[in-house]
């Protein structure tokens, strides 16, 4: 049963002066119905420290999950930092979300820009893949970022893998290293996407599931409304 890390994003709690790691509760859904065959755990920010966890954990794979933006959060970023290279050096596969599909291609030596809040803040819109077979088409997809990737900016070692009609990479895949991510929240859906699924267990190198009966709406109180304002914000 492979371990799966997931980074947390960081909180200032003003009652109590109190910086916090948190991790949203949709991700204990998703990962039950994406990842039943496996076991996951919250990594807490340690900056460079945070390697030595990989190791005393036994982490096989690792999340970047959404919230705080680059640059905002210095600690976050020193930690996933520390944590990518880490995977990389090691051939541990890493799957993005929101930021983290920014982190990665921020480390890597892209850049980011701001886009639209209308078109990408609080609401849904479609994404293109570039792949083939059950990685082609186009879906609609949530959106809560106000930074994005522009394929004149993607870091040499990444591909895209969809882009918004307003030319966005919307998820994208190293060109040789076990990791991909994705612009959208898929632990955020009120019924799990197959292929978010997919992508996901490939990316960890994990057989298809054959359903996805470990996943049921009722199990979750999440509505397909979206919040007007941006969870990824810090």
């Amino acid at each position: 049963m492979k371990r799966i890390g997931l980074t947390m994003r960081i909180v200032h709690e003003t009652a109590y002066s109190e910086t916090r790691d948190a991790l949203a509760h949709d991700w204990a859904r998703f990962l039950s119905a994406a990842l039943p065959d496996c076991q996951w755990i919250p990594l807490p920010n340690l900056s460079e420290a945070a390697t030595s966890i990989i190791h005393s954990f036994g982490i096989e794979a690792l999340i970047f999950t959404g919230g705080n933006d680059p640059g905002g959060s210095p600690m976050r970023d020193t930690t996933e930092k520390a944590l990518l290279h880490e995977a990389m050096n090691r051939q541990i596969p890493v799957f993005g979300v929101c930021r983290g599909l920014q982190m990665i291609q921020w480390l890597l030596g892209g850049s980011l820009r701001p886009c639209s809040k209308q078109d990408h803040v609080g609401s849904h819109h479609e994404v293109r893949f570039l792949g083939r077979g059950s990685h082609s088409g186009a879906r609609v997809v949530n959106s809560y970022h106000t930074l994005g990737v522009h394929p004149d900016d993607l870091a040499s070692e990444l591909k895209p893998h969809a882009m918004s009609p307003d030319g966005w990479v919307e998820a994208l895949i190293h060109r040789n290293a076990p990791i991909s991510a994705v612009q959208w929240h898929p632990e955020r859906n009120a019924v799990i996407d197959t292929h978010d699924t997919q992508l996901l267990r490939e990316t960890f190198g994990l057989p298809a599931l054959t359903s996805l009966t470990h996943f049921s709406g009722t199990t979750t109180t999440r509505s397909s409304t979206l919040k007007s304002t941006s969870p990824c914000a810090p």
